[in-house]
């Protein structure tokens, strides 16, 4: 089908334009401030404010739970919230265990509704040049370094491991432990400090669970612009919430943690996933994303 959206009025993080989408099937064939194309049947979303539909961290997805139980959280934590895909990670405590855990997590979420990328959390021995083959191997979009004791940082061969993650550059994420958290002042700085002078690719910031992941997040992962953006050639993926005074200046992040009241229309892949209050839960919709290069999109 094709058809265009008029009036868009478009928010991305914290910019608002309004601009016209031309829309062929489940992508954006293009993006401009006017579409003349009388044949074409035309959209005006000029009562709504448009997003486009969030990714989100959840590293509490029930894999093992019944399908109802799966159901509900799935409509819960991500359709009602216009979220269309998520990462998680599985843990891995033995470097032969990494390729069977993936298979089984793809297993579990085979009734997914929307997109998923299935990353890794491990302690800081497991990161070794054998483990990162395998990772690259997976395609794996992110390794998390789950960090009890920061002295264990300063036993790793960075040299070695950036020379294992060239060239598909697959970033780490720290994850500090509380109680770390507590007895540090600066309990990243170590952490930064390690990643800036090897140059490692890596966040230097834990990602916030349950939070939409900006534009820098998501190029890092490698899944910019193909998710939540609404470029040319991008997948029909948005939000559309009522429009209202009290929401034409706030950003994006705001907008999806404080007036989730006024979110109306879910579009998932060019298909209608919530309209008003009615969700629809559409089983193995949802595709397993396949990374093929992280930041590999220039950000201007």
């Amino acid at each position: 089908m094709e058809y265009i959206i008029e009036n868009a009025n478009i928010l991305k993080e914290t910019k608002l334009t309004k601009t016209s989408l031309l829309v062929k099937g489940n992508h954006i064939a293009a993006k401009q401030a006017q579409i003349n194309h009388n044949r074409l049947i035309k959209m005006n979303a000029e009562s709504f404010i448009m997003t486009p539909s969030y990714v989100l961290l959840d590293t509490s997805i029930p894999l093992n739970a019944s399908f109802q139980e799966f159901r509900k959280y799935m409509i819960e934590k991500f359709l009602l919230k216009g979220c269309t895909t998520f990462l998680t990670y599985i843990s891995v405590s033995y470097e032969r265990e990494l390729t069977e855990k993936i298979k089984e997590a793809k297993t579990a979420l085979i009734n997914s509704p929307i997109d998923y990328l299935i990353s890794v959390k491990i302690p800081p021995r497991l990161l070794t040049p054998s483990f990162i083959r395998i990772c690259k191997k997976e395609r794996v979009p992110a390794i998390f370094i789950d960090v009890h004791d920061l002295g264990e940082l300063e036993k790793i061969p960075w040299g070695w491991i950036k020379e294992a993650l060239f060239p598909y550059n697959c970033p780490l994420v720290p994850i500090i432990s509380n109680e770390i958290k507590k007895e540090a002042r600066k309990p990243l700085s170590k952490w930064k400090i390690i990643m800036e002078n090897e140059k490692i690719p890596s966040f230097l910031e834990e990602i916030t669970e349950n939070h939409p992941m900006s534009i820098l997040v998501l190029n890092k992962l490698g899944i910019y612009p193909q998710k939540a953006s609404l470029l040319h050639g991008a997948e029909v993926s948005y939000n559309l919430f009522f429009k209202a005074r009290e929401i034409m200046n706030v950003d994006e992040v705001e907008l999806f943690h404080y007036h989730s009241d006024r979110l109306v229309v879910t579009v998932n892949k060019g298909k209608v996933v919530r309209a008003g209050e009615e969700v629809l839960f559409k089983p193995g919709y949802g595709e397993y994303v396949r990374v093929r290069t992280p930041s590999y999109f220039a950000l201007s």
